[in-house]
């Protein structure tokens, strides 16, 4: 028998977080991960002094002290504010949505003057009641002009459906603002960890009660691992964990293609969004950006970012939270409530879209309840 209390599957925030409470709490803790390295999707890596974003682009926000307080325990962050652009067709946009874009758009210069050009755009279309799908959620917020140009074609390469097809309120939470501001989130607090994130899920672990391995597929001896320890923190799949009994969730997928230039700045923006159908790819990121152009200065990393569907054996990047994708879901959670050793979390184990700093909320929360 060995002699851990607890054995984590997954080195993602949620199981790193709950192993790092768990260790100070005088518990011996066993982390695999089934990735050649730890961190999961936060994970970064230097290359010629740029910190590449492994797995897409990774801004940290909250409005919530104390999980910036919390995370602050790892890295120092620094003052990074999350400011993409939009190209379609080559005409570029500010965004989030806000008096920027409306004056790029329609030369509107005032906050009224945009707000009766919305207003008259949704007359224009005889919106009923409340939004049934995501078009009309989207044409709601901001009208057609901007629903064409900048959200109907980047929705629909990114979720692989028909905005039409999509539930509402996938948009909801995209700013709208009557304000030259073109910071995206509302939070409080924002910023990119100095020196990356990998070194935040490395300080959480770096503990004489934790012992990490890699290459470490948790399927491979499920049986094994579920009778040898007294619990299971479980970060994966909630449906494979159940082998698929009811049927498989829906995920969306990711491939990056990163390129190495011989120049010092590709594209002027961390994030560059491409909202047109036809480029295949949603976004490029240029990651020297993130840490404001610290690196060499004669090269760049550029990542393209490519939206996929999902099949068994991918990596699942995003749960698809849609009515019959839930209904599926409630099913599988009955299943975990019974199960007395084993934790689910995490964007898989929960099966929803976590932020950063709601992982750590969730991961923190679940600890309170198991030791507090």
């Amino acid at each position: 028998m060995n002699s851990y209390d607890y054995l984590v599957v997954g080195s993602g925030l949620f199981g790193s977080v709950f192993a790092h409470e768990a260790a100070l709490r005088g518990k011996r803790v066993k982390v695999i991960e089934k990735r050649e390295h730890i961190a999961g999707n936060i994970y970064t890596k230097e290359f010629d002094g740029i910190q590449v974003h492994q797995y897409g682009a990774h801004i940290f926000h909250t409005s919530d002290r104390e999980i910036w307080d919390y995370v602050n325990q790892f890295a120092k962050f620094n003052r990074y504010t999350n400011s993409p652009v939009a190209n379609y067709k080559g005409q570029m946009y500010n965004l989030p949505f806000n008096m920027n874009t409306f004056n790029e758009l329609w030369g509107t210069r005032t906050p009224e003057e945009a707000f009766k050009k919305i207003e008259e755009q949704k007359r224009a279309v005889h919106l009923v009641g409340q939004p049934r799908n995501l078009e009309e959620q989207a044409i709601s917020l901001v009208g057609t002009d901007i629903y064409q140009k900048l959200i109907k074609g980047y929705t629909e390469k990114q979720w692989g459906k028909k905005a039409t097809e999509l539930p509402a309120f996938i948009i909801r939470r995209l700013p709208v603002r009557f304000t030259y501001d073109n910071n995206y989130f509302n939070d409080t607090y924002q910023g990119i960890p100095i020196g990356g994130y990998t070194q935040i899920v490395e300080k959480m672990l770096d503990s004489d009660l934790i012992d990490i391995e890699t290459n470490v597929d948790f399927f491979a001896h499920k049986d094994r691992y579920l009778g040898e320890y007294p619990k299971v923190v479980f970060t994966g799949m909630i449906d494979q964990y159940f082998d698929y009994k009811y049927g498989e969730l829906e995920y969306r997928s990711l491939r990056f293609e990163n390129e190495e230039l011989n120049v010092s700045n590709y594209q002027g923006n961390a994030v560059i969004n491409y909202t047109d159908a036809e480029t295949p790819y949603t976004r490029i990121i240029e990651h020297k950006h993130f840490e404001f152009g610290k690196g060499d200065s004669g090269k760049t990393i550029i990542t393209r970012e490519y939206p996929a569907n999902w099949k068994r054996g991918d990596e699942p990047y995003y749960p698809v939270n849609d009515v019959q994708n839930n209904k599926l879901y409630k099913q599988y959670a009955k299943l975990a409530a019974r199960e007395s050793n084993v934790i689910f979390g995490g964007r898989l184990g929960q099966y929803r879209y976590f932020d950063m700093h709601q992982v750590i909320h969730s991961a923190l929360v679940r600890v309170h309840d198991e030791f507090d």
